[in-house]
């Protein structure tokens, strides 16, 4: 993974943090006096995005500032040149690997609060449905009253009062979700497992599981991202993130797996209206899920260009066109499609420092892309191992989630382990006892084999 920045690259991101544009004039508006807060993971700098959310009519007016990383990062630059090369920020349990320097992605670019900043504003208006009748684009300077990390942004919603921005995130996200649900589009949960520090200085794993104002934060970054691609489509170009549909004879596969694992589908039912249907809790709809979540073809960025003469490509998962254009300190693809967007808002020509490179910016989102999955999985690993050295004989009591090509894979509650199976035949969703016959650190190998009972 990368870690420091070159010399040059640090003196030129502290060069624009000085020079940072957050005051009005010159084109850009001003908005300081939106109440907007962040609502990110406990602890988060690098924060892009912030909201306030006000009623209008039966509908809702949804302000979303997103941080202007392209007031701060000169095409052709230092910064530019180790932001393409780094493609995204990589999370790590020790350490980020970030797209930008700190002078930039924890400073003067971030939405802090109490903080002028410049930013990008979405104003986007919703019918009483949750459906966009306007959405608007313009460059701005907010400032941010209140940093909320999600247990603190869902305890005020249960609590009620206070500020109303939290309460009317949950309204949106909610009829953003059913909107979802009639276009057939799906947000799968599936367990996902998660490295945490301990109070000892070590790191544990534990099954995230997401509080209810995660799904409803998300769906506001979804309708940015559907209203950018729209607006992209209006103007003729764009870089979208898509996925391909399923295959019919995956699907008829997909039905197959629910009804040996007892998952209800019913005749004429949607696979979205399926997944929504699961029980976390129930072992065969969990294994389900991991099924479920292969279905789709790998997600990717898609330049799209009117003069090609193809249709603009769309998101099976979510069931629309959409772009990402929400997290352009962590994302480097999301500052190009953000100044397209822009561009059109404004009624101008995009600039050709965004247009022109938008095959290469969607070729080094894939294979930054890869990277970064690849580094999340070998920390697991590692961390897997480690947690699980000393106890190699033990028994587990754990579950199959998935069997794929004689390959068994387990699923081990406390400590939050998924390996694979070494031995013998297995079905989805089985309770077995696991028996840990490898964990190796050095390796990064974790085994198991039935174990007895």
């Amino acid at each position: 993974m990368p870690g420091d920045f070159p010399p040059e690259v640090e003196r030129e991101a502290a060069a624009a943090a000085a020079a940072s544009p957050a005051s009005p004039g010159d084109g850009r508006a001003d908005h300081r006096d939106l109440p907007l807060l962040t609502i990110d993971p406990e602890g988060s700098r690098d924060l892009d995005q912030a909201v306030a959310i006000t009623r209008l009519g039966d509908g809702h007016r949804v302000h979303y500032a997103i941080a202007d990383v392209a007031a701060l990062v000169a095409p052709g630059g230092a910064v530019d040149a180790e932001a393409r090369a780094r493609g995204v920020t990589v999370y790590m349990p020790d350490r980020r690997s970030p797209l930008h320097p700190a002078a930039i992605g924890e400073g003067a670019g971030s939405l802090l609060p109490g903080e002028d900043r410049p930013a990008l504003l979405w104003t986007i208006d919703l019918d009483a449905a949750g459906e966009p009748v306007a959405a608007d684009l313009t460059r701005t300077v907010v400032r941010s009253r209140r940093a909320m990390s999600y247990a603190e942004a869902q305890a005020a919603i249960d609590a009620g009062g206070g500020d109303p921005t939290p309460a009317l995130l949950r309204e949106v996200g909610l009829a953003r979700l059913a909107r979802e649900a009639e276009r057939g589009g799906v947000s799968l949960s599936v367990p996902v497992q998660e490295v945490v520090a301990q109070d000892d200085g070590g790191f544990g794993l534990r099954y995230e599981t997401p509080l209810p104002v995660e799904d409803w934060n998300a769906q506001v970054s979804l309708l940015a991202g559907i209203c950018a691609a729209r607006i992209m489509i209006d103007g003729g170009v764009g870089l979208f993130r898509t996925l391909a549909p399923a295959e019919p004879r995956d699907l008829a596969s997909l039905r197959r797996s629910a009804r040996a694992l007892g998952v209800p589908w019913a005749e004429g039912a949607r696979y979205g209206d399926v997944v929504r249907a699961l029980d976390p809790a129930d072992p065969h709809h969990a294994a389900f899920a991991v099924r479920a979540a292969r279905l789709f073809g790998g997600a990717a960025y898609t330049p799209w260009r009117r003069e090609d003469g193809t249709e603009p490509p769309v998101h099976a998962a979510i069931a629309a066109v959409y772009a990402h254009v929400t997290a352009p300190l962590r994302r480097l693809a999301d500052r190009f499609a953000n100044e397209i967007v822009l561009a059109f808002c404004e009624g101008r020509e995009p600039p050709a420092w965004a247009v022109a490179p938008l095959d290469e910016i969607a070729a080094t989102m894939a294979a930054t892309g890869q990277r970064e999955r690849q580094a999340e999985r070998a920390a697991i690993d590692l961390v897997e191992a480690a947690v699980l050295a000393p106890r190699v004989g033990e028994s587990f009591p754990a579950v199959v989630t998935d069997v794929r090509d004689d390959r068994v894979t387990v699923q081990v509650a406390d400590p939050a382990v998924v390996a694979p199976l070494e031995d013998g035949a297995a079905t989805p969703g089985e309770r077995i006892s696991a028996r840990l016959v490898t964990a190796d650190p050095a390796t990064r190998r974790v085994r198991f084999a039935r174990g007895p009972g």
